[in-house]
């Protein structure tokens, strides 16, 4: 094992959990962060029944009963047949929780952007770089998961 590697990676995580607080807490928006999280799970993964969306999210199934009963009174969500078993639902992103979800992400940016402002067009490259590396490995994960 790279111990360089994963004391990298774990400042990585640390870093990024503070900066996501930061941008959350500038633009000032309530909702959840785990409504967020929930919503950006149904993105990336798609539909899923409560329980698999509640392991997804690494939150209690009670506790995502209630996240996706919010989420349904914003509209946000939607309930659909499980092809697989008649009698069961999953969850799916709606279109106006795809909304919601890329207007706060664009926010968050907008919220960040006076930090980075002053970045060199070579400095904006390299977090370019970074972002698509990690993308690319947790859609890696993703698959393998």
């Amino acid at each position: 094992m790279n111990s360089e590697l994963s004391a990298l990676l774990g400042d990585l995580v640390t870093v990024t959990h503070r900066l996501t607080r930061l941008a959350a807490q500038a633009t000032g928006e309530n909702t959840s962060p785990a409504a967020w999280r929930t919503l950006s799970v149904l993105t990336s993964a798609g539909p899923m029944r409560l329980g698999e969306l509640a392991a997804a999210s690494r939150v209690s199934q009670p506790t995502m009963t209630k996240i996706v009963r919010g989420l349904n009174e914003l509209e946000w969500i939607k309930r659909i047949a499980d092809s697989s078993d008649a009698r069961a639902w999953q969850i799916a992103i709606a279109p106006k929780g795809q909304i919601a979800l890329d207007d706060w992400r664009f926010r968050l940016g907008v919220a960040l952007e006076p930090l980075f402002a002053d970045l060199s067009s070579r400095e904006v490259d390299v977090l370019a770089e970074a972002t698509d590396l990690i993308g690319d490995r947790m859609g890696v994960q993703e698959l393998a998961a």
